[in-house]
């Protein structure tokens, strides 16, 4: 069914033709002033500049229009023009009884087939804290896109495929030059599995990265096998797939515990074999040119303010570059997918690369410019002294450590009668939940400080309030339920406690779009508090179950059903389990 505020600009819209006026679109916004009403149309004063009148002339001709139809109450006019506009309980309870009945509104938006790009961890490196913002904003941008009607496809995009793994496999090399896989010699058949476990894979990237640092020689080395690795030479490409494999299966562990999933498990790897084909593309172009032994391509425009660098394409050892790995991406997701939209939910400090990346597929026709490509970027997880959370000893922090961290403050709220399994289950869910949540609190691009007592209060706003406040929504109907009491229809709105709550509710609408227009769930979170709080004050004043009148007590279970409903859904975009008790 159609959302609710969107019905009434369409009527309200109808009444402004019938005073005699055009005009194209009628946005009610909510009043900040609930003493003169609970919306407001700021109109008036764009239809005076158009037609030479008054605005007040106008917005009093448009009210006493409004006055022949039954659905409001308290129209006045305020200042120079703005209509204030209260809706009747009658249409507001109809509205939410309706939506009982249909269970989602309409959404007025074309289906979109969108690529979104997020997570993309490094294969046999440890995953951080730093890697949690790019998973858990670019789940729920996916899982809202999909609410939305949006035809998604999901990929993870492993950093497989670079120096990181000619590093890792260069010091397994120098420890255990016995393997077969450096042995050139070797003809038969490599081992399915590899005696190495992920931690051990995690240790070992800092040591050769160190020594890389260090030693030039080192470095060339493992700069050369760097490019055999992408030339899939023998021995090195097979010790590599059990490398991948060893760590993508650690990387998916921790993501299943976040609530993340991706349609695709791919990698820079997985675009390889297009390269030559992108390659040998930008050169039937015009578009290549030789540096210093290496491959470039201009992507500068005249509209620069300051100097683009120009696009690295390949190396001057032969080795392929990020930048062009990402293009080589590109050109396969639009050969299997062909998207209307690509979407990159990035740290902000890549913006540079994807400029650049962006740049080369829309000039060399890759990408049609009818296709979006676009970044959205996000700021650093800090914490309380403003730097880059880490752990006591100045460390970086692992992700599983944080995790493992935010369960342990989140067990102080948890009823000391759960026990064993099913306590760690559940602090694990609220742990998460309450984590995910103050990630997405804040808005996508801006740094913040991540205080876990703070995040992991019970009655702040947090992500374990709004799971405590939402089972003991769950608790009290199902309790109802329990003593035979009807949950079936509204039929009262009893003041201004529990009509504060369904003008809440009408706005749910308004912030999915929002947040989908601003790829950014800050709006969601927000309003999932602003809902849940206004239930809870209305709540503790209330005594439900036992209120004599059958119709009120009716009424206000199924208001309780609705906010319940609407919040499992909230939760459920952002990614975000609902415990069965807390």
């Amino acid at each position: 069914m159609k959302d609710f505020i969107k019905q009434q600009e369409e009527q309200l819209k109808s009444i402004i033709t019938e005073c005699g006026y055009e005009v194209n679109e009628v946005s009610l916004v909510v009043s900040s002033r609930k003493d003169l009403g609970q919306y407001q149309y700021n109109g008036a004063m764009s239809l005076a500049k158009a037609y030479h009148k008054n605005p007040n002339e106008i917005a009093n001709e448009i009210i006493n229009k409004m006055q022949e139809y039954k659905d409001y109450t308290n129209l006045n006019v305020a200042g120079p023009g703005f209509i204030n506009i209260s809706f009747t309980d009658e249409i507001i309870t109809n509205y939410f009884n309706a939506l009982q009945e249909n269970k989602k509104v309409d959404i007025d938006i074309p289906s979109k087939k969108i690529v979104i790009d997020y997570g993309g961890p490094n294969v046999a490196k440890t995953l951080h804290v730093g890697h949690l913002r790019s998973a858990n904003i670019g789940e729920a941008i996916k899982r809202l896109a999909k609410y939305m009607n949006y035809d998604v496809i999901s990929d993870v995009h492993l950093g497989d495929w670079g120096r990181p793994l000619g590093l890792v496999i260069l010091e397994l090399k120098n420890i255990h030059p016995e393997w077969v896989y450096f042995d050139e010699s070797f003809k038969g058949e490599y081992p399915d599995t590899c005696p190495i476990t992920n931690e051990y894979l995690e240790k070992l990237y800092p040591i050769a990265s160190n020594k890389a640092k260090e030693d030039e020689e080192y470095l060339n080395e493992a700069r050369i096998i760097t490019t055999k690795l992408q030339q899939k030479e023998k021995g090195y490409y097979d010790l590599w797939k059990q490398i991948v494999k060893i760590s993508t299966d650690e990387i998916k562990r921790l993501y299943d515990i976040l609530n993340i999933s991706f349609d695709l498990w791919e990698g820079e790897s997985d675009a390889d074999q297009y390269v030559p084909e992108v390659i040998e593309y930008l050169k039937s172009k015009g578009l290549v040119q030789e540096s210093n032994g290496a491959l470039i391509m201009d992507v500068s425009n005249l509209e620069d303010n300051s100097p683009m660098p120009p696009l690295l394409l390949v190396k001057s050892n032969g080795s392929v570059s990020y930048e062009t790995t990402d293009l080589a991406t590109i050109w396969e997701r639009m050969k299997k997918f062909n998207p209307e939209e690509i979407w990159y939910v990035v740290d902000n400090r890549q913006a540079l690369h994807f400029e650049q990346v962006f740049r080369a597929a829309y000039k060399s026709g890759i990408v049609p410019n009818n296709v979006k490509l676009e970044f959205f970027g996000f700021g650093t997880m800090n914490g309380k002294d403003g730097k880059p959370f880490k752990t006591r000893d100045g460390g970086v922090m692992t992700l599983n450590t944080l995790i493992n961290l935010v369960k342990e403050e989140t067990l102080k709220n948890l009823n000391e009668s759960i026990k064993g399994e099913e306590r760690e289950e559940i602090s694990t869910i609220i742990g998460t939940g309450t984590l995910k949540y103050a990630d997405l609190l804040p808005y996508r691009a801006t740094d913040y400080i991540f205080d876990i007592e703070k995040f992991s209060d019970l009655n702040g706003k947090t992500g374990v309030y709004l799971l405590y406040s939402t089972l003991r929504m769950k608790s009290l109907l199902e309790k109802a339920k329990a003593n035979n009491i009807k949950i079936d229809k509204i039929s009262i709105i009893n003041n201004d406690s529990d009509r504060s709550i369904y003008l809440k509710l009408l706005e749910e609408t308004s912030v999915l779009y929002k947040s989908l227009n601003n790829k950014s769930l800050n709006e969601i979170a927000e309003y999932l508090y602003q809902l849940t709080n206004t239930y809870n004050s209305f709540y503790s004043s209330t005594r439900v179950i036992t209120e004599e009148n059958t119709d009120l007590r009716e009424s206000w279970l199924v208001l309780t059903e609705i906010v319940y409903e609407t919040n499992k859904t909230l939760l459920e975009i952002l990614g975000i389990y609902l415990p069965n008790k807390i």
